[in-house]
């Protein structure tokens, strides 16, 4: 009995500690947008310098051309190597449009740096590419 019990416990710690990495998310943060341009480059993390590269280059391409990507330096969440391959939600503030986006690559903007095709899909009104960056709203969410 008491082997089950503490089986039980572990689980529920396990899906609270899951769920609390899905739900970390900014308000108003900055996105700005950089030219990975991944279709070009075959989805080659290591031909973009993608910080992630060490990680995620031999990830099978299905893997990495699934989601747009970009660069990660928000105010909540994970750095470094444990934000590498993770995906956002990403919405335009001024808009409401939203992408999910994979994380690839580090930055030092204190928001986000997303592909420009990424950037183009949410910039549904021109106003983000007039002032070169947009405010968004990001949550962690499954890939």
């Amino acid at each position: 009995m008491k082997i089950a019990g503490v089986a039980i416990m572990a689980v529920v710690a396990l899906a609270i500690v899951m769920s609390s990495c899905e739900a970390q998310q900014a308000s108003n943060v900055r996105a700005t947008y950089n030219y990975y341009n991944p279709q070009n480059i075959g989805w080659d993390l290591g031909k973009a310098s993608a910080y992630c590269a060490t990680w995620d280059a031999s990830k099978p391409l299905e893997w990495r051309k699934k989601y747009g990507w970009t660069a990660f330096c928000g105010p909540v969440g994970p750095h470094g190597q444990a934000s590498c391959g993770k995906c956002l939600k990403v919405t335009n503030r001024g808009t409401g449009a939203s992408v999910i986006a994979r994380i690839v690559d580090q930055c030092s903007n204190g928001g986000l740096d997303l592909d420009a095709s990424v950037f183009n899909k949410i910039d549904t009104n021109g106003k983000g590419r007039n002032d070169g960056h947009l405010m968004v709203d990001y949550q962690f969410v499954g890939c």
